[in-house]
C-alpha cells in the first residue's frame, strides 16, 4: 500500500516589486549629499524668510524699545499703534507721542495707484509677449532667429542705461505725473517674458493647431481660440511675475509720478521717511507701512505662487 505525502506550499503574496521597494528605501536612506541638500535648503529659507520676520518685529516694537529689543527675537510689549499712525488714524500730537514725527501715509489712494500702475503693466506686457513669443514660435519669416537673438540680448543691458532716455522721451510727449507715462516703457514686452512664452508655444503639438486649420481657421483665430486657452497657465504666471515686479519698482515711479495723485506705494514710503528728522529716523513707522505695502502682494503669491512651479516645470526652464 504506497502512501501518498503532501507537501504545503506556502501561499503567494503578491506585493511591490523587489527593485521598487529597494528605491524606496534608498530614498529614505540618510546620505551626505542629502544632509548637505537639506541644510543649503534650510539656511536659504531662513535668510529668505528672516528679513520679512525682522520687519513684522520690528513693526509691532513700541519706538521706545526699539534699541532695547534690538537683540530680542520677539519685541517685549507688543503694539499696533505703529500701524494707526501710519495710517492717520491718530492725532499728530498722539502720534508724536508714539514716538513718531507726525506724517502719515494715504495708503487707500497710493495702494490704488499701485494696482492701476501694476495691473496696466502685467496685462498689455502679458498680452503682446504672447503674440510676439507665438510669431516667434509658429511664424516663419525672414530674419526671424536674428530678431529673437537681439531681443533676447537686451536681458545683458542694465536698466539704468536706458532709464535717461526713456525719461526724455516720456518728458518730450508730455506724460510726465501720468499713469501712461509711468507705465510706457514697461508696456510691450520684455525679453525674459518672450523668451518663457515662446519656450511654453514651441511644446504645444502642432497636431492641435493643423486641426484648427483643417477646421478653417486662421492663424489670428488660431492664437485666440486655441492657443491662448491652452496658455492660461503660463500666461498666469508671467503675469504674475510682472505684477510683482511692478510692485516694488522705485525709481523709475519716483522721476515719472512725483505727483500725489499718482504716487505708487514704494514712492510713499521714500516720502515718509524723508519727513521723518534725520536724526532719529521714524524706523517703526517705516517697517509698520512696509508691512503693510507687502500684504497684497503676499496675498497674491500665496494664492497663485503654485502656478509659477507648475509653468516652469512645462516649459522645461529649470
Amino acid at each position: 500500500m504506497t502512501t501518498m505525502t503532501t507537501t504545503a506550499v506556502p501561499p503567494v503574496t503578491v506585493g511591490e516589486p523587489r527593485t521598487a521597494r529597494a528605491r524606496r528605501r534608498a530614498g529614505r536612506r540618510i546620505t551626505p549629499g542629502r544632509v548637505i541638500g537639506w541644510t543649503i535648503l534650510v539656511i536659504a529659507l531662513v535668510g529668505t524668510i528672516f528679513p520679512f520676520y525682522w520687519m513684522v518685529k520690528s513693526a509691532l516694537t513700541p519706538a521706545a524699545d526699539i534699541v532695547g529689543d534690538a537683540g530680542r527675537l520677539w519685541p517685549s510689549n507688543p503694539t499696533v499703534i505703529n500701524f494707526a499712525r501710519v495710517l492717520g488714524l491718530l492725532s499728530p500730537e498722539e502720534t508724536r507721542a508714539a514716538g513718531g514725527s507726525g506724517a502719515s501715509i494715504n495708503f487707500a489712494l497710493y495702494v490704488w495707484n499701485s494696482i492701476v500702475y501694476c495691473s496696466l503693466i502685467g496685462f498689455f506686457q502679458t498680452l503682446f509677449c504672447a503674440m510676439g513669443g507665438y510669431a516667434f514660435a509658429r511664424l516663419r519669416f525672414w530674419g526671424r532667429e536674428g530678431l529673437f537673438g537681439v531681443l533676447i540680448a537686451a536681458l545683458m543691458v542694465p536698466g539704468i542705461f536706458t532709464l535717461l532716455p526713456n525719461f526724455v522721451l516720456v518728458r518730450d510727449l508730455g506724460l510726465l505725473n501720468t499713469v501712461w507715462g509711468m507705465v510706457a516703457p514697461s508696456l510691450l514686452m520684455t525679453p525674459f517674458a518672450l523668451f518663457f512664452l515662446r519656450q511654453f508655444f514651441l511644446n504645444i503639438p502642432k497636431d492641435v493647431e493643423e486641426a484648427a486649420m483643417i477646421d478653417g481657421a486662421g492663424k489670428i483665430r488660431i492664437f485666440w481660440r486655441v492657443v491662448l486657452p491652452m496658455a492660461q497657465g503660463p500666461l498666469i504666471t508671467i503675469a504674475l511675475i510682472t505684477v510683482v515686479w511692478a510692485w516694488k519698482d522705485y525709481l523709475w515711479p519716483l522721476l515719472i509720478g512725483r505727483d500725489e495723485s499718482v504716487r505708487t506705494v514704494t514712492v510713499a514710503l521714500g516720502v515718509y521717511l524723508q519727513q521723518s528728522p534725520n536724526t532719529q529716523p521714524d524706523w517703526t513707522g517705516l517697517m509698520a507701512a512696509s508691512t503693510l505695502s507687502v500684504i497684497p502682494v503676499a496675498l497674491l503669491l500665496i494664492f497663485l505662487g503654485r502656478r509659477i512651479v507648475e509653468s516652469l516645470n512645462f516649459t522645461g526652464i529649470k
